[in-house]
C-alpha cells in the first residue's frame, strides 16, 4: 500500500511517529520518501543520525502545525499525511489552554486545509482516549479535532482525498503511558 508512495508525518520526532518511521522503513522497502514534519530540530537530528544509511527515503521539515503556509509547502507532491503533531499532557493542557486550541484545533485545521490544497489522497489523524466524553482540555481539544476531520468528508468538494481518525490511547509504554508510573512506583516500593 505505502510502496511507491510519499507519506508525512506531522509530530514525526514524537512517540508515535518515531515508531511509525521504523515501521515503513522496515516494511516497505520501495516506499518514495517519508517526511518527518516536527518543530523539534535537536529530535529530527537524532533521528537523522539513527537512520544516516536511510537518508535518500527520509526527508526532515522543520515546522510548525500552526503554521498554514509551512504546512502548504511541506504537504506538497504527497499522497499520504499522518497527523500525529498535537500537545497531549493533561496537567499543562488545563495551565496553558489557548495553546491547546491553537496546536490541537486549529492546527488540526491547518493540516485539513494543507491537504486539501495540494490534494492529498488520505489523512489519517491519531485521536486518544480522551476524547471520548471528555473531562479535560486535552480530550475536548481532540474532540474537536476528530470533529474537525470527520466533518472535512463533507465540506471537500469534489477533491479526492479521504479523511479518518484513528484512536490511539493507553499505548504501552508510549510518552505520557502509565506504566512509566508504575515503574517509579516500584522502584520507589510504593
Amino acid at each position: 500500500m505505502l510502496n511507491n508512495k510519499s507519506i508525512l508525518i506531522t509530530g514525526g520526532t514524537g512517540s508515535f511517529g518515531k515508531a511509525f518511521l521504523d515501521h515503513c522503513l522496515n516494511k516497505y522497502k520501495k516506499i518514495k520518501k517519508i517526511i518527518v514534519f516536527s518543530r523539534d530540530e535537536l529530535k529530527q537530528f537524532e533521528l537523522r543520525e539513527k537512520y544516516k544509511n536511510k537518508l535518500n527515503k527520509i526527508r526532515f521539515f522543520l515546522g510548525d502545525i500552526r503554521d498554514l503556509h509551512r504546512l502548504r509547502i511541506a504537504f506538497e507532491d504527497v499522497d499520504y499525511v499522518v497527523h500525529a503533531a498535537a500537545l497531549k499532557q493533561v496537567e499543562s493542557s488545563e495551565y496553558n489552554p489557548l495553546e491547546v486550541v491553537k496546536t490541537n484545533i486549529i492546527g488540526s485545521q491547518n493540516v485539513i486545509d494543507a491537504a486539501v490544497y495540494n490534494n492529498v489522497k488520505k489523512v489519517i489523524a491519531l485521536s486518544t482516549d480522551k476524547a471520548s466524553s471528555p473531562i479535560n482540555l486535552y480530550g475536548a481539544s481532540k474532540l474537536c479535532s476528530d470533529k474537525l476531520f470527520i466533518t472535512s468528508n463533507n465540506t471537500k468538494g469534489k477533491k479526492n482525498i479521504s479523511f479518518s481518525i484513528v484512536r490511539y490511547g493507553n499505548v504501552l509504554g508510549s510518552r505520557g503511558s502509565v506504566i512509566h508510573e508504575f515503574i517509579k512506583q516500584n522502584k520507589r516500593k510504593e
